[in-house]
């Protein structure tokens, strides 16, 4: 690993690890359907023009549109869109810790539909991730209080199902398709069914006052944390293990955390801190190859 991989990965840590406070933020001025439909217009145009740049071809084959639609549907719907609606009702760092317990499902997951074994570590992982959500959402729970917080956390955590969802599905049967180009057309199509979804079900949808912060808001998760950062991702994943570049994932909910409470003044219950180390732990140890398993494989 090189310092340039260092370098990009960290910047990638902290655009994401940033992008809950100023979507936290975005939210008080438009509605969380619309605001994720513009938010991945923006990011597919810039995506048309690295394409373009790369001189990459833009147009699917006929056999991909169906797997593209349902990459769509987890994605844009699933993840942008069920996370986005949900952190309404939570603050930026408890949806940053929820959302990134996706590497634990993909453990699950890829268990059952991709034949990769559950080792013990992994296990341990499964158990810590466990763990560290019921530290964050047990109160709501346990009191049995089905509030506007505990719809909001369990929407936020079923789109973190929907992005490790989305994550076997392309390793499974798109494999081999270019990146960019899959993630452009799936954001593109995702902002179409969410605009259509906003129109449908957002009553403010027509009444929305554009400012200089709403504004500021959607370029910043259009540009940087959709299209910069997605980009960079894939640039780091090729030069290096995607398991390696997984662990730093870890550190993201962090600064969400530390982020919320800097700028938005949010408190961090005990529950909250120990809910993120045992689901970061989670992570690591879902993340995580020996050098020997490593060696192994090849």
């Amino acid at each position: 690993m090189t310092k340039l991989h260092v370098s990009v990965i960290l910047m990638i840590t902290f655009i994401w690890g940033y992008t809950w406070v100023i979507m936290k933020v975005g939210l008080s001025y438009l509605p969380p359907f619309l605001f994720s439909s513009l938010r991945l217009l923006i990011g597919a145009i810039l995506l048309f023009a690295v394409q373009k740049i790369r001189k990459k071809s833009l147009m699917p084959a006929g056999d991909d549109w169906k797997s593209l639609l349902f990459m769509s549907l987890l994605m844009s719907i699933g993840f942008f869109g069920l996370s986005s609606y949900g952190l309404q009702f939570v603050s930026s760092g408890v949806g940053a810790i929820l959302v990134y317990s996706m590497p634990i499902f993909v453990s699950i997951l890829a268990h059952f539909l991709l034949k990769e074994s559950l080792t013990l570590t992994k296990c341990t992982g499964l158990i810590f991730g466990a763990i560290g959500l019921m530290f964050v959402m047990g109160q709501q729970i346990l009191n049995q209080n089905v509030d506007k917080t505990l719809f909001g956390q369990l929407l936020i955590v079923l789109s973190a199902v929907c992005w490790a969802c989305a994550n076997i599905f392309s390793k499974k049967y798109l494999f081999h398709y270019d990146k960019i180009k899959m993630t452009f057309w799936q954001m593109l199509v995702g902002s179409l069914l969410l605009y259509i979804l906003s129109v449908m079900s957002e009553p403010s949808f027509l009444k929305v006052q554009w400012t200089n912060v709403s504004s500021l808001s959607l370029l910043f998760t259009g540009v940087f944390s959709t299209a910069v950062a997605i980009v960079a991702w894939f640039w780091v994943i090729d030069k290096m293990e995607v398991s390696m570049a997984s662990i730093v994932l870890m550190l993201v909910p962090v600064l969400g955390l530390f982020f919320g409470w800097q700028q938005l003044d949010e408190k961090i219950t005990n529950n909250i801190w120990i809910g993120a180390v045992f689901i970061c732990l989670g992570i690591f140890l879902g993340s995580y190859k020996p050098k020997i398993e490593a060696r192994a494989k090849y």
